[in-house]
């Protein structure tokens, strides 16, 4: 198989992750015989510093001729501390999804066993939790009309979706669902929000397409504790961007760390794959930065994209066997963790490339 697969690195740590990605995907090629070629672009701040803009024309165009996208992170301290900053790094990354039409974003909280002590959670409550989460990516607060009134002092976010946007990403979740437990959980607001009262309402109509699989309807605040309380009752959850934003950087925890969650935007043209955590400036540059979530991205990619499972399965593998013999990056390391078993950025990388 031949592909061409667009690196976007980003910002802050999105850079070092980004790289070993590239070189699991590398190896998979070289394993199985695929030709993978590469080339690069700039989002978020080494964008605008490069540009003036955090979504450059000539990436968007390499984006949109690309087979897959592997993506890090995009932010920097510099614009969260200056709230009037008219130009911004996440600009970049909701112009990508806006024009790319990338409206359903992918996270499989999946726990590793070798992680069970690395969560805040008990080991009895975590054990055997395996979440897909839908979370709709180009509607909601995010895209609504935004500004501000009376001379500044009031701020305003219009929350907005069409009946279409809710019909596509169901459909979606619906379809994993019947390839996983077949339970589905949508969570809205409905009992407050009119927005959350349209989505439930096109679920309802939507599951009588689907009569094999089990829905429940939950308010975000409930799901949001029951997330911490059981989260093996949970299978498949769709829901709105506010809500999936929260609830995933939640749902992290079961997995151990931030550093251990891919995720998968798609839509119907070119992909994006990405690890959830953010551009983590305050580790940049030191070596220490988890990769194991950017390795799954590209598990996601060559499974979603490219419809290479058996690939996909084998990079999945490597990481449990790294986790088995007992390498950790120091987030996801316990006391107990051997000081020689504790690694760096690169370092794991490579005992995941010994392994694939």
């Amino acid at each position: 198989m031949k592909k061409n697969i667009l690196i976007v690195p980003g910002d802050g740590i999105g850079q070092e992750v980004t790289a070993v990605g590239k070189k699991v995907l590398d190896k998979v090629a070289e394993k199985f015989g695929h030709e993978f070629l590469y080339d690069e672009a700039l989002i978020g701040h080494v964008a605008i510093e490069a540009t003036g803009s955090p979504l450059p024309d000539e990436t968007l165009k390499k984006m949109k001729a690309s087979d897959a996208i592997l993506f890090g992170a995009v932010g920097h301290p510099k614009y969260d501390n200056d709230p009037t900053a008219k130009v911004r790094p996440e600009q970049g990354l909701l112009k990508m999804r806006k024009e790319l039409g990338l409206y359903a974003n992918l996270r499989p909280i999946k726990l590793f066993d070798e992680l069970l002590d690395a969560s805040s959670i008990k080991p009895e409550i975590l054990r055997g939790a395996d979440i897909l989460f839908f979370r709709e990516l180009t509607g909601d607060i995010y895209f609504g009309e935004k500004g501000r009134k009376n001379d500044g002092n009031t701020a305003y976010d219009i929350a907005e979706y069409s009946r279409f946007e809710v019909e596509r990403i169901a459909r979606k979740a619906f379809d994993a669902a019947r390839t996983r437990r077949k339970k589905l959980c949508s969570v809205d607001k409905a009992n407050v929000i009119e927005t959350s009262r349209l989505w439930r309402e096109v679920i309802q109509k939507i599951a009588l397409e689907y009569p094999d699989v089990e829905v429940e309807h939950q308010f975000v605040d409930a799901t949001a504790m029951l997330l911490i309380k059981d989260p093996r009752r949970f299978d498949v959850i769709v829901t709105a961007n506010l809500f999936g934003d929260i609830l995933t950087d939640e749902a992290s925890q079961i997995a151990g760390s931030m550093g251990m969650l891919a995720s998968a935007s798609i839509g119907d043209g070119t992909g994006v794959y990405e690890p959830i955590h953010g551009s983590a400036h305050d580790i940049t540059g030191k070596g220490v930065a988890n990769p194991l979530a950017s390795i799954l991205s590209a598990a996601l990619l060559l499974d979603i994209s490219f419809g290479l499972k058996k690939e996909s399965e084998t990079v999945i593998s490597a990481v449990d066997g790294v986790l088995k013999a007992g390498f950790r990056t120091r987030d996801i390391a316990s006391p107990q963790t051997p000081h020689d078993h504790v690694l760096g950025t690169d370092a794991i990388g490579q005992e995941v490339l010994k392994r694939v």
